[in-house]
């Protein structure tokens, strides 16, 4: 007598791909369909208002996403998360302005949106295995932890991002193009026929657009005329708010024409909330923009590490900056201490600084106060 066994196929993995119409996602979608998983893509709509070419032309990306998952032959859900998004990340933009502050939304979006509703709402609702995004990061495991790793691609390391995530988030995501460089993605879209392998890169902050803060947030918070004065307290001229502006900041001041001690440029050195005055100095140098550390709040761990301080790492405060080497000192378990190993230009609040350790990235924090040269 013949026994027949039934072998099952094992079942394929599911995988929702957060697919935004550009290159990367679309690439992502690609490498994980090559790899056997189940792929099915999510376009997700975070912003209702002023949906043009001048700010997130949300349309013409559902269109790409669109076109990409035919060529693939994969199924798109499409999601409205616009309340959920002005709810938790653009009330908050709006605050920390209002307070002086220049936060980053992107992170923010990450946070609450991205690995958190998005993230619920693919395993819950759509019974997904793992999420994935076209995030230039990797995740390795390490003794049953999952750590967050810069990506390969030096430029277009994106982990500073992503420092909001967790250990146990991590172990439900991918990203599939975190080892390769934003070259060998395009040329892979390229020889796969994408119609987007040229596209380009989006920047700025989605719903503003690039270098349109000013006029963006003009339509939120009322202007508030005020004195623009040096660091030795001379009246040079008049701004629309001190909140409209960021430390380290040259274009826009309408001073450019004064002339002052030296034959530099003006920048913003620091700013009076409660009195509504800007405070400029010259040259990009100068000793009133440098800062010798920073007081981080709301601070995040990936990997809730049992720390001993003090201790030395390397810290980033901005997006494609290199490392910084620092000594980090408790204060309690929602704020640290920062002093950097050389002084370091346009430390801003509201801005968050992330912690690495060679190529991990340990977590971080938001931007308190800077701890000036002076």
């Amino acid at each position: 007598m013949i026994n027949i066994i039934n072998i099952k196929k094992r079942k394929r993995q599911k995988v929702i791909v957060a697919m935004s119409g550009g290159v990367d996602s679309s690439v992502s979608a690609w490498m994980l369909k090559e790899k056997k998983y189940q792929v099915e893509g999510l376009f997700m709509k975070n912003w209702e208002e002023d949906d043009t070419e001048e700010y997130c032309n949300s349309t013409k990306d559902l269109s790409d996403a669109k076109n990409i998952c035919k060529k693939l032959n994969i199924y798109l859900h499409t999601i409205n998360f616009s309340s959920e998004y002005w709810e938790y990340v653009f009330e908050n933009f709006l605050q920390e302005y209002t307070k002086g502050n220049t936060p980053n939304p992107d992170i923010l979006c990450n946070q609450k949106i991205k690995f958190d509703i998005f993230l619920k709402y693919a395993l819950q609702e759509l019974k997904a295995d793992y999420i994935a995004t076209g995030h230039y990061a990797r995740i390795k495991k390490i003794n049953g932890n999952y750590f967050l790793l810069k990506g390969r691609d030096s430029n277009k390391d994106q982990s500073y991002f992503l420092y909001t995530l967790s250990s146990i988030k991590l172990k439900k995501i991918l990203f599939p193009v975190g080892d390769l460089t934003k070259t060998k993605v395009r040329n892979i879209a390229k020889n796969i026929d994408f119609a987007i392998s040229n596209k380009k890169d989006s920047t700025g902050i989605c719903f503003i657009g690039p270098k349109k803060i000013k006029n963006f947030l003009s339509f939120y918070i009322s202007k508030k005329k005020g004195n623009i004065v040096t660091t030795s307290g001379k009246i040079i001229g008049k701004h629309d708010g001190v909140f409209y502006y960021t430390l380290g900041q040259r274009k826009g001041l309408g001073i450019g024409g004064i002339k002052g001690e030296y034959n530099f440029p003006w920048y913003v050195v620091d700013k009076n909330v409660k009195k509504n005055i800007l405070i400029v100095a010259q040259g990009s140098c100068n000793k009133h923009l440098m800062s010798i550390g920073l007081i981080a709040k709301n601070i995040h761990w990936i990997n809730n590490n049992k720390l001993s301080f003090p201790f030395s790492c390397m810290i980033k405060t901005r997006y494609r900056q290199k490392d910084i080497k620092c000594n980090i000192e408790y204060i309690n378990d929602q704020h640290l201490k920062i002093l950097f190993n050389k002084p370091v230009i346009a430390i801003t609040p509201g801005q968050s600084v992330v912690f690495y350790l060679s190529e991990i990235c340990m977590g971080g924090g938001i931007i308190k106060s800077r701890l000036p040269l002076l």
